[in-house]
């Protein structure tokens, strides 16, 4: 079984990932691995902006409030470093190839306290990584290669800094996710309010959103009150939002459903294989469930399609024992099991932590 997944998830990565950015490409007349970076650049440019403003707004004094050592807030700084050496790397390659390189946008992030940053930064950190993964087998460069590989590298170690800050296996897959840049942008594009006029289009469409639906995690702190963030337009960004009510960061845009925080501050207990968990679809005129539809779980390199239930737009079925750690949902009109076939995805991803089972070791 292992083998027919793990096959089948490393056809996803050169074949489902590839066709969009290639396509692209091929339409602006340009070298794939010049697309490829600045797609990572766009992405990199996110995470140096969300960094640089939490390191303006808090300060040491706030994370140990929060519960966070003094190493940690030291660590996180040089988390900060590294994605500005990441921009910098990126631009300057692409300069060197003569093209102008993407500039960074506005963005939103919605946390409003230390707990709330640190939770979606690991989430972050963890779509960054697998977009790393899914982007490695377009590029052409051996030299471009060794690059994304050693910054797909220091991500990894990001994801893992960020997940055990937050008391969550640091490695809860024995196998890292891979991600399609569609499905990367249909979550990156939550947090883009604005991009300047000449940056060059990325050519994606956003998926309708899916969005973690009830109590996956009982969470009693601060950062568990309503708040109001923006969300997907329709139409490029598809009707509703990653962010939407029960969604990732809880009910209209809270930092706290899907991870847990510190011992002393933990309230989060994730969902674990054969758990039945629920999600909301953003159904609209243009994006409506499928009549026999599937939620599709990408975790590691395993892709598994699980029969749905459906209750309006309402969408619950049980956690494969495949799925662990940072895990991606679809709706999908099919099974596409081993292999997701963008045709076939209807809405998602959304972002579920699957708690891992305890290690049988030999």
């Amino acid at each position: 079984m292992f083998t027919r997944y793990a096959t089948a998830a490393l056809a996803l990565c050169a074949g489902a990932s590839a066709a969009p950015l290639a396509d692209l490409a091929k339409r602006q007349g340009q070298n794939i691995d010049v697309t490829v970076l600045q797609f990572a650049l766009t992405l990199e440019h996110l995470e140096n902006v969300f960094y640089r403003q939490a390191v303006d707004k808090f300060d040491e004094h706030d994370f140990e409030k929060a519960g966070f050592s003094k190493d940690y807030y030291n660590n996180l700084k040089y988390i900060a470093y590294d994605e500005q050496q990441h921009v910098q790397l990126l631009s300057n390659a692409l300069s060197a190839a003569g093209v102008t390189p993407v500039q960074e946008c506005t963005y939103n992030f919605p946390y409003e306290d230390v707990r709330g940053f640190v939770t979606l930064s690991s989430v972050l950190e963890g779509v960054g990584t697998s977009a790393y993964l899914g982007g490695a087998p377009l590029i052409t460069s051996d030299q471009y290669l060794t690059t994304a590989g050693s910054i797909l590298a220091v991500e990894a170690l990001h994801t893992s800094y960020q997940r055990n800050a937050l008391n969550k296996v640091p490695f809860a897959n024995p196998l890292y996710t891979s991600l399609d840049p569609t499905s990367v942008f249909s979550i990156a594009a939550m947090f883009i309010e604005q991009c300047p006029a000449d940056n060059p289009s990325l050519g994606f469409t956003a998926y309708p959103a899916l969005t973690v639906k009830g109590d996956t995690c009982n969470c009693e702190q601060d950062s568990c009150k309503d708040h109001q963030y923006k969300k997907r337009e329709p139409g490029l960004l598809g009707d509703g939002g990653l962010l939407g009510d029960g969604g990732l960061l809880g009910k209209d845009g809270i930092v706290d459903e899907l991870l847990g925080h510190n011992d002393d501050l933990m309230q989060c207990t994730p969902p674990t294989a054969g758990t039945t968990v629920s999600f909301k679809a953003a159904t609209s005129d243009k994006a409506t469930l499928p009549a026999d539809p599937y939620l599709t779980f990408v975790s590691g390199l395993s892709v598994t399609s699980v029969k749905a239930q459906v209750d309006g737009s309402t969408v619950s079925a049980a956690v494969p024992d495949v799925a662990m750690g940072q895990t991606y949902v679809f709706v999908s009109s099919g099974d596409v099991e081993g292999s997701l076939d963008n045709s076939q995805v209807v809405f998602g991803p959304a972002v579920l932590e699957v708690a891992p089972p305890k290690p049988a070791l030999n």
